[in-house]
């Protein structure tokens, strides 16, 4: 059966002996990749700095606008695409999480609070001053990406990561979980949430498995999510299930057994509930 396509970094870098990390301006990038302008997932984390042109880019049914200066970073699983002007440029970044936390050791990616959670913005916007900060750190990595010179890997990882750091310092409050007390269970309700949401939506089995009552976990997704433990959950299925319904190869009662639901009337009524469509209409809707 057909699945959406998912690239890795390979897909990129195949003529490259890193294997696990990609770099190139985007005007390079879409001569040789242009189906990258179809919807698509990664198995990777990718990072694209635009300084010129405009565009429209969608990322898991969301559309952000393109405008030099628009910093979008994707984690691995995201469906996204673009909608692009002729005049676009920039810089474009792939990499493996498993590199980048081999290499650092005990600082993971994730320790990135735009990288933390699904409920983070993808997208970040450089002014004409604070871009003059960020953008030779990418025309850096992208000129040591073309050499072979000693201590290569070593020099991008640590510019990728300067790279970061401006982000961080860049990244809206308002768009992260700042430093809180909570961040710790959000993050684990997260990781399960990701392992077991097709097969447990009660919030009960969550507050059971971080070990705290399902009160305190309704208080701690109030206070940093601004939402209940079970919209949370149900934000997730429902991603998840637009993923899988933009796959005209799946039958919709299909997609309702994959994401665990026996009941398809009830599996309908939820998606309708949170989206305003059946299925079916959200389907056609992405013809």
């Amino acid at each position: 059966m057909k699945k959406y396509p998912i690239y890795s970094v390979t897909n990129f870098s195949c003529n490259d002996t890193r294997s696990d990390f990609y770099v190139n301006s985007f005007t390079e990038h879409l001569k040789t990749h242009s189906f990258v302008e179809k919807p698509h997932r990664h198995d990777s984390y990718l990072m694209v700095l635009f300084t010129d042109g405009s565009g429209i880019h969608e990322i898991d049914f969301d559309r952000f606008d393109i405008k030099k200066g628009s910093l979008f970073l994707l984690q691995p699983g995201q469906i996204h695409f673009w909608s692009l002007a002729q005049d676009i440029e920039g810089y474009v970044v792939i990499f493996s999480q498993e590199m980048y936390n081999l290499y650092f050791g005990q600082k993971k990616i994730n320790d990135y609070a735009f990288y933390s959670s699904i409920n983070n913005k993808p997208q970040v916007y450089f002014d004409a001053d604070s871009i003059k900060g960020i953008a030779p750190y990418f025309e850096l990595l992208m000129r040591e990406s073309k050499q072979k010179n000693k201590y290569q890997l070593d020099k991008m990882l640590n510019l990728l990561d300067s790279i970061h750091i401006e982000i961080a310092r860049k990244y809206d409050d308002s768009d992260v979980h700042e430093v809180h007390p909570y961040n710790i269970k959000i993050k684990k309700f997260e990781e399960l949430l990701e392992f077991h949401f097709k097969t447990n939506k009660s919030p009960s089995f969550y507050a059971e498995q971080l070990h705290i009552t399902l009160k305190h976990l309704n208080r701690i997704c109030n206070d940093i999510l601004k939402k209940t433990a079970t919209e949370v959950i149900t934000d997730r299925v429902v991603l998840e299930i637009k993923r899988m319904l933009i796959d005209k190869q799946l039958a919709v009662n299909e997609i309702a057994e994959e994401v665990g639901y026996d009941d398809y009337s009830y599996f309908s009524r939820v998606f309708k509930k949170y989206t305003n469509l059946s299925p079916t209409e959200f389907r056609n809707l992405k013809k």
